[in-house]
């Protein structure tokens, strides 16, 4: 048996910059949020790094009564506003030549005719190869009807070996397990399941990527990271923002499957699983597999679960209206706005070390954030009062909004006395590197691009998700309703209660 004795490296050089060949970008749903705030400036701020190529295209697909200058206008005026980089005229007009526009109905068949001429047409005038990607950035329940008529115009299935059809699907990939079961069956019923992308977005954040470099590149982390020393985990997505303008999406779906189904449940996976024999997306996938398989529920929901609705209150020195309160929610809303669980793997690394999840919205801040908190050390030699201030060493990897790590431990405080006390030794992105971290967008697109699948989930992951998930939904749904919480609170008391049982607190990130 040979090891690899670093999983970092892969076949290619990664100091190398990574770019696109001849290919467009399809996006459905152009005219939605994430489109005009995320989609479409990463599209300008990757070509204005120089990592598309000269003849990449952008199409939008909506029901909009616009030409292609119209289009071009709406990103014009979505990269001014949101794009990272700066604005450059030169790299505005070479990507401009590759826009247009098709105008149409999800059902309509012309228009997915026309579409389809649009896409040969830039095959021949723009040079993108036969390659596209169809970005689906609609509604779960547009899935089918979008991949049959891709399927049905010819635009999913390439002309020859040498071109390649991708699919990208944003979350919620399903509500629950057989709804994900349904999806998946009718996505990879028409295109293969390398070439299905399904984002998620945190997995595109610098800082989520640095929690495996952190792990497996460095030798003074690995013999710690388990349950001889890890105490617990505390894994954290706070937002300080209440529902907004998403009622229609959010009313009915809640935290829990917004939030944990996917972006803390892949945290954990990162946190948890075992060292890859490379990182490939097939020995990467494999090892999150492992460790999701593992994760058991608690036997009393009841006691390690907790959810809440937020109520009006004070956030950000302004007075806000409770979940209830907000436009488009019904007045008897069992939805949650907060939710945390504790979550137990059954394997030997992790066997009786908890790991707390928790999110929530109207919190005390915006944050995300995992937490590595250690056991005590067995034995101080030292007087009571010299360690009252001394709480447990902690590993915390802050995914956002300040990127970075910090490492807290004990140090004697100065003077004659011997008195020892919590301190922090902190990395951040911002002042260690004199690179830019890019948004997590501009990485997922140009995987897609790349064909590049590391980072993307596949449906067996999604899959386990749901089936971890779906207990504590159903526990929910039979058993009243969420507990209110203070906007501008860090959650309900029930949340504090469930981790006081095991005798711990939540940290204060």
């Amino acid at each position: 048996m040979t090891w690899n004795a670093n999983p970092l490296r892969d076949k290619r050089d990664k100091r190398l910059p990574r770019i696109a060949g001849p290919s467009s970008l399809v996006i459905f749903g152009v005219t939605g949020d994430l489109a005009r705030t995320k989609l479409m400036p990463a599209v300008y701020d990757l070509a204005n790094r120089g990592l598309l190529p000269p003849g990449f295209s952008l199409v939008g697909f909506a029901r909009r009564d616009w030409e292609h200058q119209d289009f071009g206008k709406q990103v014009h005026d979505a990269v001014r506003q949101h794009a990272r980089t700066p604005f450059s005229e030169g790299t505005w007009r070479q990507l401009s030549e590759g826009f247009r526009f098709v105008p149409g109905d999800f059902s309509d068949d012309n228009a997915f005719d026309e579409l389809e001429r649009t896409v040969r047409e830039l095959d021949e005038k723009q040079g993108t190869g036969g390659n596209h990607a169809f970005y689906l950035s609609i509604p779960p329940s547009f899935f089918d009807v979008v991949c049959k008529q891709l399927a049905r115009s010819g635009l999913a299935e390439p002309e020859n070996e040498d071109q390649w059809r991708r699919v990208v699907i944003e979350k919620p990939f399903g509500h629950d397990l057989a709804s994900a079961r349904e999806l998946n069956a009718v996505v990879e019923d028409i295109f293969p399941a390398d070439s299905i992308f399904r984002i998620d977005h945190y997995l595109g954040k610098e800082t989520v990527q640095n929690i495996m470099a952190l792990r497996f590149a460095n030798q003074m982390f690995e013999p710690m990271w388990n349950a001889h020393y890890v105490d617990h985990v505390q894994i954290t997505m706070a937002e300080d923002i209440g529902i907004g303008g998403r009622a229609g999406y959010y009313d009915g779906i809640g935290a829990a499957r917004d939030v944990i189904q996917n972006h803390l449940l892949q945290l954990l996976a990162l946190v948890a699983m075992e060292e890859p024999v490379s990182f490939d997306a097939a020995d990467l996938r494999a090892e999150k597999e492992k460790v999701l398989s593992a994760v058991r529920l608690p036997q009393d929901l009841g006691e390690h679960t907790a959810r809440g609705q937020y109520a009006a209150g004070w956030a950000g020195g302004v007075q806000v209206p409770g979940y209830l309160e907000e436009d488009g929610i019904a007045p008897d809303s069992t939805t949650e706005t907060y939710a945390a669980i504790r979550l137990d793997i059954d394997t030997r690394r992790w066997a009786g070390v908890p790991f707390y999840l928790r999110t929530g919205k109207r919190l005390g801040r915006r944050v995300t954030e995992v937490a590595v908190v250690f056991k005590r050390a067995p034995h101080l030699p030292f007087e009571s009062t010299a360690t009252e201030e001394l709480g447990q060493n902690a590993l915390v990897i802050r995914v956002q909004p300040d990127e970075g790590v910090t490492i807290r431990f004990g140090s004697k405080v100065p003077g004659t006395a011997m008195e020892v006390r919590d301190v922090t030794m902190d990395f951040g992105y911002g002042y260690s590197f004199t690179e830019e971290s890019p948004e997590a967008y501009e990485r997922l697109i140009l995987d897609v691009l790349l064909g590049d699948p590391p980072l993307f989930p596949r449906h067996e992951e999604v899959e386990l998700s749901w089936k971890i998930l779906d207990p504590i939904e159903e526990f929910w749904a039979a058993n009243g309703k969420p507990e209110p919480y203070g906007s501008g609170s860090w959650g309900p008391a029930s949340a504090d209660e469930m981790l006081a049982r095991d005798g711990r607190t939540w940290r204060m990130p």
